[in-house]
């Protein structure tokens, strides 16, 4: 058996019960082949692979919090600290009811080769809780955002681990989670990101995800000789990211035609309304349900249906494992010409190699997305250095940055013969920065 195998075999029958962990071992392992065979003996002997696929350290915690009518709940709260070996732990903090040690454990995976990609110095972490903010009122969740720091400040810092926001997580509930590491600790310091600009944050952050997405999309494109002007999209989601991959989409000549939420998705024929979708969604904290009430002509469907919508370009930007092998036949006969994914994740495996048997480009979360965790480091470098850099400053190095990941991951792929094979590349990529520093580093 091979190594590779070895591994995956391995982290199967030792982490029972968490699929999506299963599944993004297997995604990068499986393009990493043809490294890891090439370097077997040496890779074997540093346990190299055993090292990678095993945190650094895993935290889990009960968080008990208070409600408006006085009932106490408990939480559980986590913080995966994957892999430190090219900088401090860096990765979101995710709220919601499905969050469970493998989600994290599959975010924090991920997150290595994602912050590696960035070309910054970056290691991978995760965390998060099964606490559900919808419905709640702010001092509920400010409640709980208490709690839940007063746990997590003693493994956190500047320099150590430095966690952001996520799915449930916004300027919101950063701005509390700070306050109370302040609180706790009397220091003030870049320990959090996506926070206030009135404290520390970063002009382009709360954009970054999104137009990141849109700046590698339009690089790739643009490798394959193809124009991003003029083309059409399907766009899940209707959280941060989707909303700023749509505005982005729509600056650069793209027509974006749907968006979705957890109850069900829009059709606009005319294009989405950034600005009813911001009122919607980022004021409101509505259902899309309300979209018809600004633009008459558009349509809401119940359910799932985002990728049966004819168009050039899918950017799935919702949450994990939302776009089936079903979808990706869809895509496929629809005329679909490429995928980047703006979530983690989004894409099973089965629809990601049926799409790429079909010649859709494919641009993996890794690499697509990661223009959220490169502003927050640039962040913390303002942070650092107690500066504030310009909106056009930032979203330039952002465009820097996702233009290099969209050649580095080609690159990669090239090298190993896997020309235009943009997972492989991207896993490559990240791996060869992190394992070159695990290698100089020793056992540990």
């Amino acid at each position: 058996m091979s190594y590779v195998d070895e591994i995956i075999e391995a982290v199967v029958a030792k982490n029972p019960s968490e699929p999506e962990f299963h599944q993004a071992v297997k995604e990068v392992l499986e393009s990493l082949r043809p490294v890891v065979d090439a370097n077997e003996e040496k890779f074997r002997r540093e346990a190299l692979l055993e090292r990678l696929v095993e945190p650094e350290r895993q935290l889990k915690f009960r968080v008990p919090w208070v409600d408006d009518k006085g009932q106490a709940h408990v939480n559980t709260g986590y913080r995966v600290q994957f892999n430190s070996a090219i900088g401090p732990y860096k990765g979101g903090l995710r709220l919601h009811p499905s969050v469970n040690l493998g989600i994290i454990k599959f975010l924090g995976f991920e997150q290595i080769f994602k912050n590696s990609l960035t070309g910054l110095p970056i290691g991978g972490g995760k965390g998060g809780s099964d606490f559900d903010p919808k419905g709640k009122s702010d001092r509920e969740i400010m409640a709980f955002c208490q709690s839940f720091m007063t746990e997590l400040y003693r493994h956190i810092g500047e320099n150590t681990d430095v966690p952001a926001g996520d799915i449930g997580t916004g300027a919101r509930e950063i701005g509390y989670l700070y306050g109370q590491y302040k609180r706790l600790t009397g220091r003030y310091e870049g320990v959090l990101t996506g926070k206030g600009l009135s404290y520390g944050g970063s002009l382009a952050r709360t954009e970054a995800t999104g137009y990141g997405l849109l700046y590698l999309t339009k690089e790739m494109l643009k490798m394959n000789g193809i124009d991003i002007a003029g083309k059409t999209a399907a766009v899940s989601g209707s959280g941060n990211v989707a909303i700023y991959a749509i505005e982005k989409a729509q600056q650069l000549g793209v027509k974006v035609l749907t968006c979705s939420d957890s109850n069900g998705w829009v059709y606009d024929p005319e294009g989405i309304d950034v600005a009813a979708l911001k009122e919607i969604k980022e004021v409101k904290r509505a259902r899309l349900t309300e979209y018809k009430n600004y633009r008459p002509n558009s349509e809401y469907h119940e359910g799932r249906g985002v990728w049966s919508v004819k168009v050039d370009l899918g950017l799935p930007c919702a949450t994990q494992n939302e776009l089936l092998l079903e979808d990706a036949k869809q895509l496929v006969e629809n005329g679909c010409i490429a995928v980047a994914e703006g979530a983690n994740m989004p894409t099973t495996l089965e629809a990601t190699e049926y799409l790429q048997q079909h010649g859709i480009l494919f641009a993996p979360g890794k690499a697509a997305n990661a223009g959220g965790v490169a502003t927050s480091a640039l962040e913390m470098s303002q942070n650092s250095e107690r500066l504030s850099w310009t909106f056009e400053e930032v979203d330039a190095k952002l465009q820097g940055i996702m233009v290099n990941i969209c050649h580095n991951m080609a690159d990669a792929a090239e090298r190993y013969g896997y020309a235009k094979n943009y997972v492989v590349g991207a896993n490559i990529a990240g791996f060869e920065k992190v394992v070159n520093a695990m290698l100089a580093q020793g056992i540990c």
